[in-house]
């Protein structure tokens, strides 16, 4: 393999990977999501970044989020709840609770 085409596979990638955190961040923003959180400070909910801390090690995480997201929740993070999202998608709260979850 060149180096060129090395080259091009690499920036490929690496434009993949960034296209798909952006497009997550835009989801959230489109969906909502950050009148109540944000990715590094505690607004009315969580920021993502201890979300992902909190899960790091749960296998289940991004099903029970995924579920919350949808469904709503409370007395994890405190004593206000989070509302339902039902203009969320399944696959939309699959993919915005596994972008959070990558946050670090």
């Amino acid at each position: 393999m060149s180096l060129r085409t090395s080259s091009v596979l690499i920036a490929a990638t690496l434009s993949l990977s960034c296209g798909a955190a952006f497009a997550s961040a835009d989801l959230a923003k489109t969906k909502n999501c950050v009148a109540c959180h944000a990715v590094d400070k505690k607004l009315v909910g969580p920021a993502y970044k201890d979300v992902a801390a909190k899960y790091a090690n749960d296998k289940e995480a991004v099903a029970r989020l995924s579920k919350k997201v949808r469904e709503g929740g409370s007395g994890v993070w405190g004593p206000v709840p989070m509302p339902a999202n039902p203009q969320v998608s399944a696959d939309e709260a699959t993919t915005l609770v596994k972008w959070v979850l990558s946050l670090k």
